[in-house]
């Protein structure tokens, strides 16, 4: 008989998106096979304390974690891991921008999900911004603002946003889920949208806002990814903002997107070529704004850690391609294991 596999699904964070890791982590666990799998929950709180027990997870969402208990992943790799694969369920800070890839990564431990370089790279919108520059793949005009310019000297930064052109978005560079993003159609709500954005970061973009559809495609794989269909988001209010997306449910998805077979396969292709530009692995969604006006599309972001909610646009989108829920975690697994056994190939040693 097969041996199980031991799966580590981690939750929670110390995040702006710390409970939608949390629905991600219910919907993860449901689809894991207990036949095929022993599974541990391990949760982090917000103040960042690891914990384990039972029903971790019910714990977090009841907001009572008083019964669960410490526990601690050694970045020590001769102190020989009980786990046989990591997949982290976090979004967000300390969870999808590199730190935790490093921890596992130092810990030797087979995890799902894109390395330190893609996961940091894919999350700060800054950086990612001038990489797809650098790749010839189509942007939209923006400008990256620290918070202590916003703090120190808030009309120089108005209008050095204000050359870009009205309606504007502010993000922070490091955040997803549409955290603390603004939209914003004057200096008064610019200058809110600032202040709100710079609460989640030290660095702050401010994009041009076009009159656009949201296009997105599900990558997955590592050396040789393949992309999904492409699906189309209609927000159900003025932008695809973090209610619609988790609190009230009320966006729209269609899958396949009603956009030509040409057009589908001209972004399938820059999505795989902007997944491997930052040297991504086992997943990304990638997410495009096409032109209602010219039908010129940009390249949005990248999410690594993609929410996996019931009602999340990438496992949506393989369902369609024809990979199921259970089949694509089957396979985020398969893909974790199979990126652990090549970087063992590295020499760690020169004599």
């Amino acid at each position: 008989m097969n041996k199980k596999l031991k799966i580590a699904v981690i939750f929670g964070g110390r995040s702006g998106e710390h409970e939608v890791s949390l629905m991600s982590a219910k919907s993860i666990l449901a689809a894991l096979n207990p036949e095929k799998y022993d599974v541990v929950q391990i949760g982090i709180t917000h103040e960042g304390a690891w914990v384990n027990g039972e029903n971790v997870l019910e714990a977090f969402e009841n907001g009572n974690t008083t019964k669960l208990k410490p526990v601690i992943l050694p970045p020590d790799p001769t102190q020989r891991n009980i786990f046989d694969v990591v997949f982290p369920a976090l979004h967000g800070t300390y969870g999808e921008d590199g730190t935790m890839q490093g921890l596992l990564e130092m810990a030797d431990v087979a995890y799902v999900g894109a390395g330190v370089v893609g996961s940091a790279v894919g999350m700060d919108k800054g950086i990612f911004k001038d990489v797809m520059v650098a790749n010839s793949i189509p942007v939209v005009k923006g400008v990256l603002i620290l918070r202590s310019e916003i703090e120190n000297n808030m009309n120089a930064v108005i209008e050095k946003s204000e050359k870009l052109g009205y309606p504007l978005f502010v993000k922070p560079a490091n955040m997803g889920s549409s955290v603390g993003v603004s939209k914003c159609d004057n200096r008064s709500s610019l200058s809110e949208g600032l202040l709100e954005a710079a609460q989640y970061d030290r660095r702050v973009l401010i994009e041009h806002g076009i009159n656009a559809r949201e296009i997105e495609i599900a990558v997955l794989g590592n050396d040789k990814p393949i992309a999904s269909v492409p699906g189309e988001v209609e927000p159900s209010r003025e932008f695809y903002s973090y209610e619609s997306k988790y609190v009230d449910g009320t966006s729209g998805l269609m899958i396949p997107a009603p956009i030509s077979k040409e057009k589908a396969e001209i972004m399938q292709q820059i999505a795989i070529q902007t997944y491997k530009a930052i040297d991504c692995a086992g997943m990304a969604r990638v997410d495009f704004l096409l032109d209602k006006d010219d039908g010129k599309f940009y390249l949005n972001e990248v999410n690594t850690l993609p929410g996996f909610t019931e009602i999340s646009m990438y496992p949506k989108l393989w369902e369609a391609s024809g990979l199921s829920y259970p089949q694509l975690v089957d396979r985020l697994i398969e893909l974790a294991l199979e990126r652990k056994e090549d970087r063992d190939r590295i020499k760690r040693k020169f004599a």
